[in-house]
């Protein structure tokens, strides 16, 4: 449980992805590297039509990498490493041949961000506030900045970047294309959930997974472009103005 949980189940050519971390659903390098392996793995599963992404409890979403591991960072190998775990999940979600719906419960912050825009169509809760808090430890949201610049524009990431102490509530984050529908409440938005899975879970899933790649053209090279992001923030977070910051943070 100390590395998180992560479970997947099938039913009616729906796959449900739940994760779960007791740091606020946070992803330490493990389970960040058993989410990549879990898109990877149905994307070849001829079984499965549509995926569901979600996290358990009723509160965050996500919080982001964790800050256990973001601190005991020594070296730029380890840096480097540490920054590639979204990094990886973002791409396998990129190439996945299946779609991919978010259910955003609660907040967002950094890679959670990421984890929502990443995927092909979200709900949302009004709880689901989204931060991008990178600049208050000396470091930016390097990897996470194309897929939300994708979804979102370069305006939204650049006042999401900058305005780095700053909730922004879920309707703002929907106005800007990162939720497609927000609900008041939980139990509205698994009702609408189930409706939009089960009707995507008959149509034709040769039809889904062309129609997966039109949505992501363009991004082929993602996987060079999101490492090299990557040794940008390998090389951030080992500077005495990082290293400040989080000590400060965690004491």
């Amino acid at each position: 449980m100390s590395n998180g949980s992560l479970y997947t189940e099938i039913q009616k050519n729906i796959a449900t992805v739940e994760f779960y971390h007791p740091a606020s659903n946070s992803m330490p390098k493990e389970l960040l590297e058993r989410l990549a392996k879990t898109f990877n793995e149905l994307s070849n599963n001829n079984e499965v039509s549509v995926i569901v992404l979600k996290s358990e409890k009723d509160k965050a979403f996500c919080a982001g990498a964790s800050f256990d591991e973001l601190v005991n960072i020594d070296n730029f190998e380890q840096g480097k490493e540490f920054f590639l775990g979204f990094a990886n999940v973002i791409n396998a979600m990129r190439t996945c041949s299946k779609l991919i719906i978010g259910r955003v419960q609660g907040k967002a912050v950094g890679g959670g961000v990421g984890l929502a825009a990443a995927c092909d169509y979200c709900f949302a809760t009004e709880a689901s506030s989204i931060k991008l808090s990178e600049f208050t430890i000396g470091i930016g949201p390097f990897v996470i900045a194309p897929v939300v610049e994708r979804k979102m524009g370069v305006a939204a990431l650049s006042e999401l970047t900058i305005d780095a102490t700053s909730w922004k509530n879920a309707y703002w984050a929907q106005k800007k294309g990162l939720y497609s529908n927000v609900f008041e409440n939980i139990k509205d938005m698994d009702f609408e959930l189930d409706v939009l899975l089960n009707k995507l879970s008959n149509y034709n899933p040769k039809a889904l997974r062309e129609m997966k790649r039109v949505f992501w053209s363009g991004t082929e090279d993602w996987g060079q472009l999101l490492e090299n992001r990557a040794e940008i923030s390998g090389k951030l977070v080992l500077s005495e103005f990082t290293k400040d910051a989080l000590n400060k943070f965690k004491k």
